[in-house]
């Protein structure tokens, strides 16, 4: 019974990966495509910056390398991108946690706790390979 429970909830953190995965790429897509509206969606600004928009699609691109690269791999490359992704959700997370000033807070505690989920689900991930 514990060994049926150990498999379904591995396949539970399987699937919450594809998600990610497939998250990342719906929001590059979008980010890259509009990043004006994708800047104002999550509350970091209104009105014509280039330099902003510039930067939203940096991190469109690095979304959709990372979503995309992982569900086009096979078993060993995924656990590689998701390890990849783990990494970027933490640091990701690191850096909200560190703005100070100039973004509002909700668009903080909105993108830490966005970048701060799937950093959890990354981890659950390396932890299942892990431990086989």
């Amino acid at each position: 019974m514990a060994d049926a429970n150990t498999d379904q909830n591995r396949d539970r953190i399987d699937d919450l990966l594809v998600q990610v995965a497939r998250g990342r790429v719906a929001l590059g897509v979008a980010a890259f495509a509009a990043p004006r509206l994708t800047a104002r969606l999550v509350g970091m600004g209104r009105g014509a910056d280039a330099g902003r928009d510039y930067a939203v699609r940096l991190f469109a691109a690095r979304e959709l390398v990372l979503g995309a690269g992982y569900l086009l791999s096979g078993p060993s490359g995924r656990r590689t991108w998701m390890r990849f992704g783990l990494l970027t959700d933490a640091l990701d997370t690191a850096a909200a946690l560190k703005t100070r000033g100039g973004v509002s807070p909700w668009a903080t505690a909105g993108t830490a706790a966005a970048a701060g989920t799937c950093a959890a689900i990354g981890a659950a991930g390396v932890v299942k390979d892990l431990l086989g």
